[in-house]
């Protein structure tokens, strides 16, 4: 396992917890997929010795404060989303860094690059999320519905085997830690996905102008879209990888290796 270390940040919204791969140089900052956490990096950050990385616990995943128990945030937005990982940032004194986002961590490093363009050295996308509107409603359709706890419990097993479907039924310790994490996360799954559906990623996209890596396995929910991505955006570097929905989990070594690659680390 990498070297981790964890604490808290502070951010208007409460306490964002993130896991620390201690090392060296411009840090990375990993931005995890609805609805897992930051461990979904350590295999990652393991093949990033002395990379000093910052993997956060998104507000309402994780360990990190839970949006749904302030009547004031519980339908956070992306910009809201993308402004508290910012105060969270700073509030740990990170200036320049790279940033790597999976699926709605992808969405989430938009909305910091559009807050402190200046600082961010480079951007890795896992899954980026170029949709069209019409698309975006299909995925709201699809993937908005909440887990919510039962008194028969049903909920476990729905649970177990949505994700199952993911792509995480080939490895148990995985498919279990996905489980606790969604579980955890039945509100703020939900909550994010709506504010998935309702930023309007392309426009966002389009105005980036970092070095750009692009991923995404060919079972990966969002491959179809990993070549619009590319196309939107001609000089990023589009590198092959494996793993359905948990490319860091289930091609750890790729994923690494074309990081290091693009990072020149």
């Amino acid at each position: 396992m990498p070297n981790i270390k964890k604490g808290y940040a502070d951010c208007s919204g409460g306490q964002i917890h993130f896991h620390k791969n201690v090392g060296d140089g411009t840090p990375i900052v990993f931005l995890h997929q609805t609805a897992s956490s930051g461990k979904m990096f350590y295999k990652v950050m393991d093949r990033l010795p002395n990379v000093l990385g910052y993997a956060f616990d998104t507000p309402g995943f994780g360990n990190s404060f839970s949006p749904s128990d302030s009547p004031l945030l519980n339908k956070p937005s992306m910009p809201q989303l993308g402004k508290w990982i910012t105060e969270a940032i700073d509030s740990i004194g990170i200036d320049e860094f790279h940033i790597v986002g999976h699926h709605t961590g992808t969405c989430i490093a938009l909305e910091v690059y559009d807050l402190i363009s200046d600082r961010i050295k480079s951007c890795t996308m896992i899954g980026p999320v170029p949709l069209t509107e019409d698309e975006r409603n299909e995925f709201r359709n699809a993937y908005s519905s909440p887990f919510s706890p039962d008194k028969n419990g049903d909920y476990i097993k729905i649970t177990w085997d949505y994700l199952a479907g993911l792509g995480t039924k080939s490895d148990l310790q995985l498919h279990h830690r996905e489980f606790i994490d969604t579980c955890r996360a039945y509100l703020g799954r939900a909550q994010t996905y709506s504010a998935v559906w309702d930023q309007d990623f392309v426009a966002l996209y389009e105005k980036m102008e970092c070095p750009l890596l692009l991923m995404a396995a060919p079972d990966d929910v969002l491959y179809p879209y990993l070549d619009r991505a590319h196309k939107m955006k001609p000089g990023s570097i589009v590198k092959p990888v494996e793993g359905a929905n948990f490319e860091p989990d289930h091609d750890p070594d790729a994923t690494a290796a074309a990081i290091k690659s693009f990072l020149n680390i």
